[in-house]
């Protein structure tokens, strides 16, 4: 066994990302929990909002396409594009603590332009945290 510079080299650090961690809205309570809570519309998707008891952990993300959006291609495209703007939008904008919820609009989700959606997003953040 020799000793080269790739045996002995180390692996290079793991990226770490500098934004905070977003988890997933899977449970039905959950949703329904933010839906008690704020809400903002915009043209493209509606925004539900609340903060956790206690405010610990990360922030957390849901999203919800309803039959009245379009079959299930439309849905599925709707839901792809409103997970898309959080992750943008949401490390810089969302809060730790908080529970978010995307909700697609009829005829508006998948054609409202993406820079556009992403705006609303970081608005409807700002005016829910008032």
């Amino acid at each position: 066994m020799s000793d080269t510079p790739e045996d002995t080299a180390e692996a290079p650090p793991a990226a770490v990302s500098s934004c905070p961690a977003i988890e997933r809205l899977r449970e039905r309570a959950d949703f329904l929990a933010a839906a008690r809570g704020r809400s903002k519309g915009t043209a493209g998707f509606h925004l539900q909002a609340r903060r956790r008891p206690g405010g610990e952990g990360p922030a957390r993300v849901g999203f919800t396409c309803s039959k009245k959006v379009g079959n299930a291609v439309a849905r599925n495209r709707a839901k792809r594009r409103l997970r898309e703007i959080a992750r943008l939008e949401l490390p810089a904008h969302g809060r730790p603590g908080w529970d978010y919820v995307l909700i697609g609009r009829r005829t508006a989700t998948d054609v409202t332009p993406f820079a556009q959606m992403r705006a609303d997003l970081a608005a409807a953040l700002a005016e829910v945290h008032r």
